[in-house]
């Protein structure tokens, strides 16, 4: 590589530098961030070499059980339940409190048909009262008054089959 040309931009994110330090510029050297520890040289056995800290939250027996627990609920494609009891009971009360809301703003707003559906229901009603009120006085009523308006009826059944 020449002074004067500059380092191709694939040598540079490379890191692909020629070795002659006297044709390359300052800037363009490349330079190792992180220092090499000591330790990797195998001549000193006198070195105590570092050693991973047992964590000990992931060697205990509840952590593996859960922790394989969820592999196979993630396998099954079954979602873990991330909310708590007592928030789940909340958004509930919560979401029935808004449908509550919501029918109670409907039947607040109810058009003029709906009242005139509501008006004669109301009026079948009342007539399926006085009916049943009727046919209960005539169950409660004393004998003779049930075969007296059997014979009227009787009477006139046969009128009307006359006049026919």
């Amino acid at each position: 590589m020449d002074f004067d040309s500059p380092a191709s931009d694939n040598e540079l994110l490379t890191g692909n530098f020629i070795e002659d330090s006297e044709s390359r510029e300052p800037s363009l050297i490349q330079r190792n961030i992180m220092a090499e520890p000591d330790y990797i040289d195998e001549d000193n056995p006198e070195l105590i070499r570092p050693q991973k800290l047992i964590n000990p939250v992931k060697s205990s027996r509840n952590h593996q059980d859960l922790h394989r627990e969820l592999r196979m609920n993630q396998k099954r494609g079954l979602a873990p339940q991330n909310k708590p009891e007592l928030q789940k009971v909340m958004e509930r009360r919560k979401r029935d409190q808004v449908f509550k809301q919501k029918e109670e703003e409907a039947q607040k707003k109810k058009s003029d048909l709906e009242i005139e559906l509501l008006k004669r229901q109301q009026k079948l009603e009342q007539l399926e009262l006085e009916k049943q009120k009727i046919q209960e006085e005539q169950e409660n009523a004393p004998e003779f008054v049930k075969v007296k308006g059997n014979l009227r009826r009787t009477a006139q059944e046969s009128a009307e089959a006359q006049n026919s």
